[in-house]
């Protein structure tokens, strides 16, 4: 089998929380470097990557000019990600790039041309498609047993009082935060909307100008409605899923697990790891053939963000399409984008 040299860009919380951790139990993947602006900021990280053989240090060039590299993921800043990925890209090296990726179309639409000109692999890193709720939600609408589905309803929400007047771009706030992975899903889901309504404000402290609650509106053929939400005042969280469809309907209150286990130090590969409790299962509520009302739980499916990288490597090794097509990328960032200048 084999393996892929990745090299990282950056070495802050995300990539020790939302990346590393999942490399480490898959045999496919080798850390050969990591790039980041202070050394041993994270002693106890570093010094266990350097063990392994992970070369340190301070300068994007050593990148560039390791031949060995297959893949370089950049986990940086959010203002920064166009230019790295651009000057990546351009020194011939595939690159996946976190989220959100960039704030313009046109400069989702310059990268991806700069991939396709050099035949480059470029993608983004959303790895909430592989969060455990959507991939029950996309299995039970699969399944049928809702029918056409009509309304779907998808939240993030918070509880993070504070009324600090808090000043700044677009590109900080939540819709391009938290919107970049719920409207990733509606995409990956039912495809480029037909139209898009906006409802984005700073809640929390009126004078801020950096936005933290949405709730954008997606309609589709067939009188489809997808609509993502997020706010940071909800004491009360609303049902993390809620979906109606002709024949039932499908609430899921509770959100993906592998964030929390994350958090609390509990790692991918450990018994239990991301997985729901049955009290946390979705409820589905339909009508059979018979027409008989039905109510059962619906087991979770088990959340694994790592499959972006397996999604990678049969791209890159196995020539698999991209799990996140051009298509997709460039729709979710003009949806984004529109927001601000539609809403």
């Amino acid at each position: 089998m084999k393996k892929l040299k990745i090299a990282y860009v950056g070495f802050g919380k995300s990539t020790n929380r939302y990346h590393i951790p999942y490399l480490k139990i898959r045999n496919n993947f080798e850390i050969a470097r990591v790039v980041t602006p202070t050394l041993m900021k994270n002693p106890e990280a570093q010094l266990a990557l350097e063990k392994t053989g992970t070369l340190f240090s301070t300068d994007i060039q050593d990148i560039i000019a390791d031949k060995t590299i297959d893949l370089v993921v950049v986990v940086t800043p959010a203002q920064s990600h166009f230019t790295l990925a651009k000057q990546l890209l351009q020194a011939g090296k595939n690159v996946l790039l976190d989220k959100p990726a960039v704030e313009k179309l046109s400069e989702m639409q310059e990268l991806v041309s700069l991939a396709n000109a050099a035949n480059l692999f470029f993608m983004p890193f959303q790895n909430r498609r592989f969060d455990s709720d959507f991939l029950t939600v996309k299995k039970v609408i699969e399944t049928g047993y809702l029918g056409r589905v009509i309304d779907i309803q998808v939240h993030m929400d918070h509880f993070r009082a504070d009324d600090t007047v808090v000043t700044g771009s677009d590109f900080n706030g939540a819709f391009y935060g938290h919107g970049v992975h719920l409207v990733d899903q509606m995409v990956s889901l039912f495809g480029s909307p037909e139209k898009v309504q906006y409802d984005i404000r700073s809640t929390r402290q009126p004078l801020s100008t950096v936005d933290d609650h949405f709730a954008v509106d997606l309609f589709y053929p067939n009188q489809l409605k997808a609509s993502v939400h997020a706010t940071e005042s909800a004491l009360v969280p609303y049902p993390k899923w809620l979906i109606q469809g002709t024949k039932g309907t499908f609430i899921k209150q509770d959100v993906d697990q592998q964030e929390n286990d994350l958090k609390a130090g509990i790692m991918p590969g450990t018994t239990g790891f991301g997985e729901d409790s049955p009290q946390a299962y979705g409820r589905l509520i339909y009508l059979n053939q018979n027409g008989d009302r039905i109510e059962k739980y619906i087991p979770s499916e088990i959340g694994d963000y790592g499959r972006i990288y397996d999604a990678a490597y049969e791209t890159l090794v196995n020539g698999a399409d991209k799990l996140i097509t051009d298509v997709q990328m460039l729709r979710v960032i003009d949806i984004l984008e529109s927001g601000f200048k539609n809403g």
